[in-house]
Order: structure tokens, then sequence, then C-alpha cells
């Protein structure tokens, strides 16, 4: 689905697990630049091409 985000960045916090992380796959797919914010950077989120902040 092309959701026309495309160059847009994107801020989802609690990043590392269930609905955020499912939030920070889409908006990947979709070619946004995500900061994704979670207590812990690791597991999948440590993967993905986002830029993780612990917080």
């Amino acid at each position: 689905m092309d959701l026309q985000l495309r160059g847009k960045t994107a801020l989802v916090t609690g990043a590392s697990r269930g609905i955020g992380l499912a939030a920070v796959r889409a908006l990947v797919d979709e070619g946004v630049r995500v900061v994704a914010a979670a207590r812990h950077v690791e597991g999948e989120l440590a993967s993905l091409p986002v830029e993780a902040v612990a917080g």
C-alpha cells in the first residue's frame, strides 16, 4: 500500500515490540525515515534501518 509517506520522518515510541515494532516495520516499508524510541534498543529493533534511541 502506498501511503505517500516516502521521504517523511516519523517518531515511534514503544518501538521495541508489539504495536510499536509493527508500526516501525510498516513505516520503513513505506520509505519513511524512522526514529524509534524504546527502553531497550536490542533484538529486532536493532537490526532495522532506523535511528534507535534508548529512553
